[in-house]
């Protein structure tokens, strides 16, 4: 019982899929952060049901693109694509960190936010869309590796400051514990990737180097994560990783 409550926090927080209500407490949110990637389980199987559907219909290219768009931001209620949006107008601004921190609470949607967010959709679809096959372990693998790192994160990263989503969950958590399992668990994904061939490896790489620039850039800029960056770490990393597979879907296919 105490699992399926620790999962339906994390489903409850990181998700828009509907879950039993629950009192949060000590108990249930310890491990809420394990459960984390268990959401991108979801989105990953979501993309492939979807893919699969489109298959079975004969279903354009294009319309198959723009579901795999905008599933993964259904399914999460767009709660990390809004923290990425802040965390855009405060890296903008090039401000202190001080300053750049009261960006992020800021509930306004910026200028050179919006203007990525465009650029982020259009480059997202367009790589959709033009994948040649829908390569389901990897990316279902991917959707679990980026959620996983990210509760790293939040585990063993400095925190910006003593408020907020990050640090709920970071306060709530065994910290020990929880880095640990989410290193094994990260490392697992990681292996599972580079067995799934060339395309894999290279999503792999990606979100670890998408890892390391997030902790680079949250401490040096922000003074630690929060819970905005971590929803643009997210994005980031999911974006990153599907560069690579394209890059590597197209290489192979040009051979």
């Amino acid at each position: 019982m105490r699992l399926l409550e620790t999962a339906a926090v994390a489903f409850s927080m990181f998700s828009a899929i509907p879950m039993p209500q629950l009192s949060w407490d000590d108990r249930n949110m310890r491990y809420a952060l394990c459960a984390f990637p268990l959401v991108g389980a979801v989105i990953g199987g979501g993309c492939w049901g979807w893919s699969l559907l489109c298959g079975a219909l004969r279903l354009p290219a294009l319309l198959r693109g723009a579901g795999l768009c905008l599933l993964p931001v259904l399914l999460t209620g767009g709660i990390h694509l809004d923290g990425c949006c802040d965390t855009w107008d405060a890296l903008a601004s090039h401000a202190p960190a001080r300053r750049k921190q009261e960006i992020l609470k800021d509930p306004h949607l910026g200028a050179f936010a919006a203007i990525r967010l465009c650029c982020y959709f259009l480059l997202t679809f367009a790589l959709w869309a033009s994948l040649p096959r829908f390569p389901a372990a990897p990316v279902l693998l991917g959707f679990c590796l980026s959620r996983s790192l990210s509760g790293l994160a939040i585990a063993v990263f400095p925190l910006a400051k003593d408020t907020g989503l990050a640090h709920m969950f970071a306060a709530a958590a065994d910290r020990r514990r929880v880095s640990a399992a989410l290193a094994l668990l990260s490392a697992g994904l990681c292996a599972g990737l580079c067995a799934c061939g060339l395309g894999g490896g290279a999503m792999a790489a990606a979100a670890l180097l998408a890892f390391l620039r997030y902790r680079i850039v949250a401490v040096r800029q922000f003074g630690g994560v929060s819970g905005d960056l971590a929803g643009w770490f997210l994005q980031t990393a999911e974006l990153w990783m599907l560069i690579a597979l394209f890059t590597v879907e197209i290489w192979e296919g040009m051979l």
